[in-house]
């Protein structure tokens, strides 16, 4: 059975299937080596500041990830607490699941784990939820893969059956360097897209989990001086890469005007940015990874 792509312009043809997916190389390193050269020319690091709250909205849309969220009892890691080390870790966590080592992808893991031990449900919660559960962390990493090819086609146009597949297998790596089995991640693009149309059909917002993202959204965390000159602007931005189905939850408008507003403005600094080197273009992504990597190295905490 086909399904409609949720978003026809992410890939040159919205019926490539399984049979758009590359072959299998013998040779691992070829096969790293092509998701890297790839990864290189469309990641734009400005995209964590247009789109990166917006992503949180929709991982926390499910409402098992919104309250482990908004219930945490690890203060170390709140947003609402520690903006700027949450930033830190969240940028350099990306960076490293897509272009860092194994190596930097497994202390990583194992710090993170750390963190996710402490996340469960009390008796009081109005849902139960467990941080390791594989599927709250599929979802979760789905959430950002989703977000990366979005990203990379309203910057740079869209992406080949082939571009979107490879991006998908190095997509793998966003979930392994959390909790989820290699064998749980989407296996085609096809699988990929009829997963996201079920997952958002799951997704429930409430009150408030709602209040929490539009005040992140807002950038409400932030010293109120700078809250109120770039809230406005940051609520917009954000605003524009979310299904409509999760504006209407979190009472949020959005017209044809505002939307071709924001791809106008997304094109443009996608013409700006393919001219600009790859250490510039980068940024804040390569600096957070670099920061993750020195304490590593020093042996003290990741996250």
């Amino acid at each position: 059975m086909s399904i409609e792509h949720p978003h026809p312009d992410l890939v040159a043809d919205p019926t490539a299937g399984e049979e758009a997916a590359p072959e299998i190389h013998a040779d691992a390193a070829a096969v790293r080596a092509e998701e890297i050269a790839l990864l290189r020319r469309k990641v734009d690091g400005i995209s964590v500041f247009l789109a990166g709250p917006s992503n949180v909205v929709l991982q926390l849309a499910w409402p098992e990830v919104g309250y482990g969220v908004v219930e945490s009892k690890v203060d170390s890691g709140k947003v609402t607490q520690h903006p700027f080390k949450r930033f830190r870790t969240t940028i350099g966590y990306l960076s490293i699941a897509l272009l860092g080592s194994d190596e930097q992808r497994t202390a990583f893991r194992k710090a993170i784990d750390g963190q996710h031990r402490q996340v469960r449900s009390t008796p009081d919660s109005p849902v139960k939820y467990n941080a390791f559960n594989r599927d709250l962390q599929l979802w979760v990493a789905s959430c950002i893969y989703y977000g990366t090819i979005d990203i990379f086609t309203r910057m740079h146009g869209p992406l080949t059956p082939h571009e979107e597949a490879v991006v998908l297998r190095a997509g793998a790596r966003i979930g392994t360097t959390l909790q989820v089995h290699p064998d749980d991640w989407h296996q085609t693009p096809a699988d990929f897209w009829r997963y996201w149309e079920e997952g958002l059909a799951r997704c429930h917002i409430d009150d408030r989990v709602g209040s929490y993202l539009v005040s992140l959204m807002k950038v409400e965390i932030m010293p109120k001086p700078v809250a109120r000159l770039a809230g406005p602007a940051n609520l917009w931005f954000n605003n524009g890469f979310l299904p409509q189905s999760i504006r209407d939850q979190l009472g949020l408008s959005w017209s044809d005007a505002d939307q071709r507003r924001h791809d106008r403005i997304l094109r443009g600094l996608g013409r700006v940015t393919r001219r600009a080197p790859h250490v510039v273009r980068a940024f804040p992504m390569n600096a957070m990874a670099w920061n993750l990597e020195v304490r590593r190295r020093l042996g003290r905490p990741m996250v």
